[in-house]
């Protein structure tokens, strides 16, 4: 399967070009590529179009290692964009009915009603709105009511829609300009807060850090990058991938799952911020917390189905030896910090001998891992290992090399520690 002409890719905006476009340094891990003459003329500024063999490779190959995006506005039409609207439900009658308003009739929609306590009231929307329902006599969960309504859909495509979210005009039709690539599988939007649906700090926090918005860049979903799993809140998908249908066994996380098992077997899962769906986040204290609590049990299904992709933190060597050596909070962990910085740097330039600047270069790219190592590091004390930070700071003393006098409790250096970092963005 190859690209067809006229896809467009556009080098991320972590890739740099050295030594006059002869190089990219970028993608996920990090890595250097060297371009050949030839290959360099096939750039346009930082654009590239498919339209030889070389070109076709190149495109195809620079996505694959996080170090371009496809350009969805510039994507070539594809010949059949058919698709079909699943919605599984289970009462929110109201909640439906704004989504299948925003949904218009322009596509065939199949509501899944999954054991609805109020049946009626889902049924009447469904009937206001002139959509396909099915009504299953239990509850099946999430997984089971979406393999429900996939298993009705005769068009080439297929769109996932949560009844709380709602679709913007154009969503759809941009998201599927991706699967112009025929590798792609699953492509997913950006999942924003729904304007007005709750206020107070909850309401805030999810607004501006809620795990279902994966950001303002296009990224390949791949485990270990910044965007390492999906939602299936919105979500497009080929149809003809019947086989990789929901885990019926699984009510939590059957999504990361699902966006998982295609990026096994070699296939890929795109998200596209420029098509954006509002979603109606838990704004209740009690609500949202036991939520979370729920969401958090998908993590042993997840391992078992998962295991090289499940890992609780990720660093090289270095970066988490130089993490360690600053939360010792000693005297002489400053200049050993130091040190780990300075023997990763010349490691680094070492093997990227032949560019240009080449220590310039791994001072660069040391001082960013060293940034990312600080911030996953602040994410995990402060947020997913806080428990076992607030016991430690509770149970030890600690020092502190910032200013005399030098021992002072751990509680106060913790408390510090988490203001300083707790604006941090959560590293995927």
């Amino acid at each position: 399967m190859t690209l067809p002409h006229g896809f467009v890719i556009e080098l991320d905006r972590h890739t740099r070009v050295l030594d006059d476009g002869r190089a990219l340094v970028g993608g996920f891990p990090t890595r250097l590529v060297r371009l050949t003459p030839r290959a360099r003329r096939l750039f346009d500024g930082t654009t590239l179009r498919a339209r030889d063999a070389a070109s076709v490779l190149l495109a195809d190959r620079l996505p694959e290692l996080g170090m371009a995006n496809p350009v969805v506005e510039r994507l070539p039409e594809l010949p059949d964009p058919r698709y079909t609207v699943v919605v599984p439900v289970r009462d929110r009658p109201r909640r439906l009915d704004r989504l299948l308003a925003a949904i218009g009739t322009g596509a065939p929609v199949i509501v899944v009603d999954d054991g609805s306590r109020d049946p009626e009231a889902v049924a009447a929307v469904v009937a206001e709105h002139k959509a396909r329902l099915v009504s299953l006599p239990v509850n099946v969960g999430p997984a089971g009511a979406r393999n429900a309504g996939w298993r009705l859909v005769t068009t080439p495509y297929i769109v996932f829609a949560d009844s709380d979210t709602v679709l913007a005009p154009g969503t759809v039709s941009m998201l599927l300009r991706h699967f112009a690539d025929p590798r792609v599988a699953m492509v997913v939007p950006r999942i924003t807060a729904l304007p007005g649906a709750g206020a107070g700090r909850i309401a805030r926090y999810e607004d501006g850090r809620s795990a279902l918005d994966l950001g303002a860049h296009p990224a390949a979903v791949r485990p270990g990058t910044p965007v390492s799993w999906a939602s299936t809140a919105c979500a497009v998908m080929r149809v003809d991938a019947r086989e990789g249908c929901f885990d019926d066994r699984m009510r939590v996380g059957e999504d990361v799952d699902l966006c998982w098992r295609p990026v096994e077997e070699g296939k890929r899962v795109r998200h596209e911020p420029a098509a954006s769906v509002a979603h109606a986040h838990r704004t209740r204290l009690d609500d949202w917390f036991l939520r979370k609590l729920v969401y958090g049990t998908g993590a042993q299904p997840l391992a078992e189905r998962h295991p090289a992709f499940i890992a609780p933190a990720v660093f090289a060597p270095w970066s988490l030896a130089f993490v360690a050596l600053l939360l010792a909070q000693q005297r002489w962990t400053i200049p050993a910090a130091g040190a780990v910085l300075a023997g990763a740097g010349l490691r680094i330039a070492r093997k990227v001998d032949g560019t240009r600047h080449p220590h310039r270069l791994a001072l660069r790219l040391t001082a960013g891992g060293a940034v990312n190592a600080v911030a996953q590091a602040s994410a995990l004390l402060t947020r997913h290992w806080w428990p076992l930070t607030a016991a430690g700071s509770l149970r030890t003393r600690s020092t502190c090399v910032t200013s005399p006098p030098y021992a002072r409790p751990s509680r106060r250096v913790w408390r510090n520690w988490a203001a300083w970092t707790s604006w941090w963005p959560t590293p995927a």
